[in-house]
């Protein structure tokens, strides 16, 4: 049997799996992509880009509606899920090509769509070829979390995996979990004219979120018509497609609940099964594979990024998670993985951003911490734009040091990043203060709120000697 060397075998060809590879093949590395599937992985064919594409037509479709508040005659938008479901198709065809083999193939990397396992601490043994390398990077991703419910394998359901594929009119979509996919496919498909019920374990929508912040989309979902059941059990499904009935116990309380499609948005849980990890010195848990902050298993020549390792499951840290990889299996360097500040976005409308620590996170682990808040709505860009709802929360220090911020507006994605930067150069909030934004935009708020730090340290003891100092006549 045939053996080959390479300086680096990756296992997996989703995000990160991709991204090791081509910097590999930049740096003059002889690399190996394996993937059982397509290469893409969750992200281009059933999470952010099709997610996001949906939302897009669902927003649009709300614009429709609600152009009576902007001097426009509103009108009823004719849903077509097919048309939308075809055009979400596209958007991944459109991408396609440069998570292509072809593509990867031409920059010098060996791709084979196959599948394997691990015979010993150096050997990746796929039907026909055992392959050896330096140094291996495991990035096999995860995969939608089916729970145990009673009855669940009597009855149809949805994941993120199968939900792009829905042509269909779905008359009264039931979804289960209410973190960001349930909230995110809860607002699509209401816009989109489903009736939509969603159940969660929670007391409120977006746990990783402040109840404050949360708080507001929560109000824009039941705006859009979504019942939202909290504290809530599933104790037995039954039916067939089209009919799917569900007893629930919320907050105490026995209900029944009706629906013709079924969506699961429980959490995820990573891809770590035949693949011999134990063979090759690999541990895992339920979480996922064990790794230092360099992203090393037990084994310190095989690496793991992405969403395997579960502790960030986002594109933007696969991609992040695969440089540190490169670095500490190609360069030998002790890059070690980013976790102060670690942006995040729920792309509903409103958006919600986040970076670094909470105010619940905060209180939870007794740092001292100031809050400073500001409306949304009182922006002027906001008010020519017809936003009414939003918020934004920055953490300090006690003297200003940015230690997380939160924002609940549209554009919320793209407005958090003045504080990703800021909070990697460690500046501090009044600095924000001084800087000139464009009027009018919303990203105004960003200066608005680093005000109110600058206000808080006017005190009337600081006006008193001001007057005294510069002679000032005011009251």
């Amino acid at each position: 049997m045939a053996r080959t060397e390479y300086d680096l075998c990756i296992i997996g060809g989703g995000a990160a799996g991709l991204v090791v590879a081509a910097a590999a093949a930049a740096l003059g590395a002889k690399a190996v992509l394996i993937e059982k599937g397509r290469l893409g992985g969750d992200c281009l064919y059933s999470g952010c880009v099709p997610s996001k594409t949906l939302l897009h037509s669902a927003h649009l479709a709300q614009q429709m509606r609600s152009a009576g508040r902007f001097g426009l005659d509103a009108v009823e938008p004719e849903i077509d899920l097919a048309r939308v479901m075809a055009r979400v198709q596209e958007v991944i065809k459109g991408i396609e090509p440069h998570d292509s083999p072809e593509r990867f193939r031409g920059l010098g990397v060996e791709v084979l769509l196959d599948q394997g396992h691990f015979v010993n601490k150096r050997t990746f043994m796929l039907v026909d070829r055992a392959i050896r390398a330096r140094r291996f990077v495991i990035a096999t991703g995860s995969r939608p979390h089916i729970p145990d419910l009673p009855g669940l394998n009597q009855v149809p359901y949805h994941s993120n995996e199968t939900i792009f594929q829905q042509t269909e009119p779905v008359k009264r979509l039931i979804i289960l979990g209410g973190g960001p996919i349930g909230v995110e496919m809860a607002q699509a498909f209401v816009r989109l004219g489903s009736e939509v019920t969603l159940i969660t374990r929670g007391q409120h929508l977006l746990s990783r979120e402040d109840i404050d912040m949360a708080g507001v989309v929560e109000e824009q979902l039941k705006a859009d018509g979504v019942h939202i059941s909290f504290k809530s059990e599933v104790r037995q499904l039954s039916g067939q497609a089209g009919n799917i009935q569900m007893a629930v116990c919320t907050d105490g309380a026995d209900i029944q609940i009706k629906g013709t499609h079924l969506l699961l948005a429980t959490g995820r849980q990573s891809n770590t099964e035949d693949l011999g990890l134990d063979k090759a010195g690999v541990i895992t848990t339920p979480q996922g594979i064990e790794v230092d902050q360099r992203l090393r298993t037990r084994n310190k020549r095989i690496f793991a990024c992405g969403d395997v390792v579960n502790q960030y499951q986002f594109t933007h840290m696969a991609e992040h998670m695969a440089g540190v990889v490169i670095r500490n299996a190609l360069f030998h360097l002790p890059a070690r993985v980013e976790t102060r500040v670690v942006p995040w976005c729920t792309f509903t409308r409103p958006e919600l951003a986040r970076v670094g620590l909470s105010e619940t996170e905060a209180r939870a682990r007794s740092i001292a911490h100031r809050i400073y808040r500001f409306p949304v709505g009182d922006i002027d860009r906001a008010r020519t734009d017809g936003i009414r709802q939003g918020l934004i929360k920055i953490i300090t220090s006690p003297k200003g040091l940015i230690l997380g911020a939160a924002i609940v507006c549209d554009q919320a994605g793209e407005l958090i990043h003045e504080y990703v930067l800021a909070m990697a150069k460690k500046m501090n909030l009044a600095e924000l203060s001084s800087v000139i934004h464009i009027y009018p935009t919303l990203a105004q708020i960003n200066r608005r709120v680093a005000d109110q730090m600058m206000k808080e340290k006017l005190t009337p003891t600081t006006r008193k000697w001001l007057k005294r100092l510069l002679r000032l006549r005011g009251t």
